[in-house]
């Protein structure tokens, strides 16, 4: 009886298969089924002293979050509005939830090429890296043609791509946000301060992610016989002391103004920041900067009360 239910298991099918990685590259964190929901009452004693009043941003609008679920700071957080190359964090989410192999290795085509922005890139027509390669660029430095070659190698091509962004978009809790294209050039990828707390909170369960927002530089060698190409992350507060981040990504197209999400850790909280459409290419780290004081002040004088 034993070797027959032993027989019958091994041939029942294996639907996880489909999902099995081609490689050993770094994937994201599988969900956890015990997860706990957050208590919204949880820190509320700490951020009693905290008056919005006193915290005067310049973007039009922002979101402060903590662990918990607590609401530190909002404004216009249910505005729809262009998210630019936040975008990206999406077109890396759908890519590292497909069965793809991240070594493969992806040439850069003139359909990559920004024909509606007309932006330029050091990745040329033939430049050839891995998908490990491009998403990190894409992500780390905003490389428009890496991520528009991730959606057009896909399987079924660029539109089932879309499809599947804004699939997931719902599946997070997304219900005010649209995709229309993988690189955030279009003015049509648009989204809330509420729910790109969600997309942040999705992409902090990717190791991946986590490690190529966060990462300084990278360097790649795309051509053949030629010397390497430096990239560097477009969010300047890594390199300050003052800031502990875990993820962050920024974007900019002139409709969305300057955009900047983050998950850091400011007087030992951790907290979500989602700034959009700032005026001035210095804004959103101006008022990054001025939440991290309001909050560190806001936690100093409630360890004195």
């Amino acid at each position: 009886m034993k070797k027959t239910l032993l027989i019958c298991f091994l041939l029942l099918p294996l639907p996880m298969l489909s999902s099995v990685w081609a490689d050993d590259s770094p994937r994201p964190d599988a969900p956890s089924a015990k997860q706990k929901k957050p208590d919204p009452d949880h820190g509320a004693k700490l951020w009693h002293v905290l008056n919005p009043r006193n915290l005067r941003l310049q973007s039009t609008a922002a979101l402060v979050v903590d662990r918990y679920g607590n609401e530190l700071y909002s404004k216009n957080a249910d505005r729809a509005q262009p998210i630019a190359s936040i975008t990206k964090l999406m077109t890396a989410m759908v890519i590292l939830d497909s069965p793809l192999p991240m070594r493969q290795e992806l040439v850069i085509t003139d359909e990559d090429r920004d024909l509606l922005r007309m932006t330029g890139s050091r990745l040329k027509p033939g430049a050839t890296l891995t998908r490990e390669q491009l998403i990190k660029l894409a992500l780390m430095s905003s490389e428009n043609r890496a991520a528009s070659a991730l959606a057009r190698t896909f399987p079924a091509g660029r539109k089932r791509f879309i499809y599947l962004m804004n699939k997931k978009a719902l599946s997070l809790g997304m219900r005010d946000t649209k995709f229309t294209d993988p690189t955030g050039l279009d003015v049509g990828n648009s989204s809330t301060p509420r729910d790109l707390y969600k997309l942040v909170q999705a992409a902090m369960r990717y190791p991946f992610i986590r490690k190529a927002t966060t990462s300084r530089s990278a360097q790649v060698y795309p051509y053949l016989k030629k010397g390497h190409l430096r990239f560097g992350n477009t969010n300047r507060l890594l390199s300050s002391e003052s800031w502990e981040i875990s993820l962050s990504k920024t974007g900019y197209i002139n409709e969305a103004g300057r955009c900047l999400v983050m998950q850091a850790q400011v007087s030992g909280q951790d907290l979500t920041i989602i700034l959009l459409n700032s005026f001035g290419k210095l804004t959103p780290y101006g008022d990054s900067n001025r939440i991290r004081k309001w909050v560190e002040n806001g936690v100093k004088n409630s360890s004195s009360t």
